[in-house]
C-alpha cells in the first residue's frame, strides 16, 4: 500500500509538473507573440520574425506561432518577390494546419498564397476540401465565399454565405462578408445593416465601424436616410441592430 501511494503521489508531481512547464510555455509564447504583431504592425518585419520563432521556440504546438511566421513570409515573400520565402510561408501555414485543422486564419492565408502564386485551382481545391470535410462549419463556407467574390463570382459566394450564416446565424465574419458585397453591389443601407449585425456579434472590430460611419455619411449626402437615424420626413427610425438575419485576413495573431 505504501508503495503504491508513493507511486500516486509521484505520478502526481509529475502531472503537476507537466501541466506547469506547458503552461509557462503558453505564457511565454503568447507574450513573444504578441509583441511580434506590435512589430508586424509597424512595419519592423525582421524583428517581428525573431519574436515569432522565440514563440515558437518556447511552444512548438503553439499554432499562432506558426501561423505568424507564415504571415511575416508570405508578406515578404510577395513583396520581394522571393520564392524561397513563399515557399516557407507555404509550409508554415500547412505545420499550422498540422497543429489546428480548422484554423480559418492559416486556411485564409494559404488560400491567398496559392492564388498570388498562380494557384487559383488549388486554392479552391484547399477550401471545397475544408468545407466538405466539415459539413458543419460555418468558417469554411465564408472563406470560400471570401475566394469566389474575389475572383469576380458573386452569386456563388452569396450562396456560401447563405449557407455560412445558417449553419451560424451568428458568424460576425459571415454578416461582414455580406455587407462588404451589398455595398459593392450599391445596396448601402442593407451593407450598413449588415455591418452593424457582424458588430452586434463582435464589437472589436474599429474599421468596420469606421466603414459604418463613412457609409452612412454617403447615404446622407445621397439623400438616404442612414441606418440608426430617423427620418425627419416621417419620424421613423431604422433598425440599428437586427437580430434575426435575413438571408445570411488583417490576420488574426
Amino acid at each position: 500500500m505504501q508503495w503504491a501511494y508513493l507511486n500516486y503521489r509521484v505520478t502526481l508531481m509529475l502531472a503537476l509538473a507537466l501541466m506547469s512547464l506547458a503552461s509557462g510555455c503558453r505564457w511565454a509564447s503568447s507574450g513573444q507573440n504578441s509583441l511580434g504583431v506590435r512589430l508586424y504592425q509597424e512595419g519592423r518585419y525582421a524583428e517581428a520574425l525573431q519574436q515569432f520563432q522565440s514563440a515558437q521556440t518556447s511552444d512548438p504546438s503553439d499554432p499562432d506561432a506558426y501561423y505568424n511566421l507564415a504571415r511575416t513570409y508570405h508578406q515578404l515573400g510577395v513583396a520581394q518577390k522571393n520564392k524561397a520565402m513563399t515557399d516557407q510561408a507555404e509550409a508554415l501555414y500547412n505545420q499550422c494546419l498540422d497543429l489546428n485543422a480548422n484554423s480559418p486564419d492559416c486556411y485564409r492565408g494559404l488560400a491567398v498564397l496559392l492564388v498570388e502564386t498562380d494557384r487559383s485551382d488549388k486554392a479552391f481545391t484547399l477550401l471545397k476540401n475544408w468545407a466538405q470535410a466539415n459539413p458543419q462549419s460555418a468558417d469554411a463556407r465564408v472563406q470560400l465565399a471570401r475566394l469566389y467574390e474575389e475572383s469576380g463570382q458573386d452569386k456563388i459566394a452569396e450562396k456560401y454565405l447563405d449557407e455560412a450564416l445558417a449553419l451560424n446565424p451568428t458568424s460576425a465574419e459571415a454578416w461582414a462578408a455580406k455587407g462588404q458585397m451589398r455595398e459593392k453591389q450599391g445596396e448601402l443601407a442593407q451593407a450598413v445593416q449588415n455591418y452593424y449585425q457582424s458588430l452586434s456579434v463582435n464589437k472589436m472590430q474599429p474599421e468596420l465601424a469606421q466603414r459604418i460611419a463613412a457609409l452612412n455619411i454617403r447615404m446622407a449626402q445621397n439623400a438616404i436616410t442612414p441606418v440608426g437615424t430617423t427620418n425627419p420626413a416621417t419620424g421613423t427610425r431604422t433598425v440599428q441592430n437586427p437580430t434575426t438575419p435575413t438571408t445570411p485576413a488583417t490576420p488574426r495573431y
